[in-house]
């Protein structure tokens, strides 16, 4: 991993109080700094990726669950794949559901990776790291398009 890699911007879309704590906790360990902001319902995720851009960064990176309230992951999904300005960030749907209809239309909508949430904690911890070493510590991430 390289250390002096450029910070990263992860936006967190989960209403789950300890699975917000087991990421950060995660994330904060990694040996690439980032930055993590949280918005804790498909609602307040889309209006904090409408007001983002120019002197706030997009993120880098959005972490996505599902099983939100107000507006569900896979709405969330959809109205970033159809967004100019954000349709490059790479999205990981990390979410509760082993249906097989939720991991088809994550991909139908274009994710980027779809991750069953683990539920032992140790497991969690592990996806967390697993997720931080490929895409903030080793993949290139695309730049803002500017739109």
């Amino acid at each position: 991993m390289d250390a002096e890699k450029t910070p990263v911007d992860v936006l967190l879309i989960e209403d789950n109080l300890n699975d917000i704590e087991i990421t950060r906790r995660a994330l904060e360990r990694g040996m690439v700094k980032n930055h993590l902001t949280v918005a804790r319902d498909g609602e307040e995720a889309l209006a904090l990726l409408a007001r983002r851009g120019g002197a706030e960064p997009l993120p880098s990176l959005i972490l996505l669950d599902l099983n939100l309230p107000k507006i569900s992951g896979h709405d969330v999904l959809r109205k970033i794949r159809a967004t100019p300005r954000l349709h490059r960030i790479p999205v990981i749907v990390l979410t509760a559901s082993t249906r097989a209809e939720d991991v088809a239309e994550a991909y139908d909508l274009g994710v980027n990776t779809f991750i069953t949430k683990p539920v032992r904690f140790k497991d969690f911890l592990r996806v967390i790291t697993t997720i931080q070493e490929y895409w903030i510590a080793t993949a290139t991430l695309p730049p803002e398009t500017g739109v």
